[in-house]
């Protein structure tokens, strides 16, 4: 389905999860980092793309099946995207800057870092890939490395660079600067839609997200204790 159409350049927690819906609504099928983790989506490719920015990248391959994107891996590439999707329309999904740390601090920080590896090793192998993925390529790896993460007016610094320079970078006719809460009218206009019979979702709030963790908690310590009676009986015959 690639070449990308439409792609976001705003970082996660940010209401990238609602957008997704919204454009998934709109009749396009929309990359996130919610659909790297529940299928192999080839994360090894963004995590060698970012790991070793000179050299080629399969961006179809990475994309395949998707004509939008948003979120992360998404907004750790901006300027090749940019390159190689000319036609592309960008969204810049914002919020202020103190809602943010917070929001990320209470849900994808405590994803990042409260795995042990013990727990990354139980899961699915295309899982083990994502996260190391993510570890890296979120917030320049900030995301999983707590000391960093702590320095919040240097992840808000980052934020608010990385916002500014999308803003720079990608000319206007092509961007569209939407707040966190923005619904349909705006948006629709950008994409030459009709604005949808429905309301502009609103997913993935931090209590959402939490209770969504809560579970997958949950199916790894039952994942792991399957293994574990499954190595003794092994071991035992």
């Amino acid at each position: 389905m690639a070449p990308l159409q439409v792609i976001g350049a705003g970082c996660g927690r940010t209401g990238t999860d609602s957008l997704r819906e919204a454009l998934n609504i709109l009749g396009y099928n929309c990359h996130h980092m919610r659909e790297i983790l529940s299928r192999d989506l080839h994360p090894e490719i963004f995590l060698e793309a970012y790991v070793n920015p000179d050299k080629p990248v399969d961006w179809d391959k990475a994309y395949e099946g998707f004509d939008a994107a948003v979120d992360w891996p998404t907004a750790s590439f901006v300027e090749p995207l940019l390159k190689k999707y000319p036609d592309a329309k960008w969204l810049l999904t914002d919020r202020d800057p103190d809602s943010w740390y917070k929001s990320v601090k209470n849900t994808i920080h405590i994803a990042a870092t409260s795995r042990s590896q013990e727990e990354i090793a139980a899961l699915p192998e295309y899982l083990q890939r994502s996260y190391r993925m993510a570890k890296t390529v979120v917030l320049d790896g900030a995301l999983a490395d707590p000391e960093r993460f702590a320095d919040e007016e240097a992840i808000k610094a980052y934020f608010n660079n990385h916002n500014e320079w999308v803003k720079k970078t990608i000319p206007a006719d092509r961007l569209l600067v939407m707040q966190l809460g923005e619904g349909w009218d705006r948006l629709c206009e950008f994409l030459g839609k009709p604005v949808p019979d429905a309301p502009y979702p609103r997913s993935n709030s931090t209590e959402a997200f939490r209770d969504r963790w809560s579970k997958k908690t949950t199916f790894i310590g039952n994942l792991m204790k399957e293994q574990s009676v499954s190595v003794s009986q092994q071991s035992q015959q």
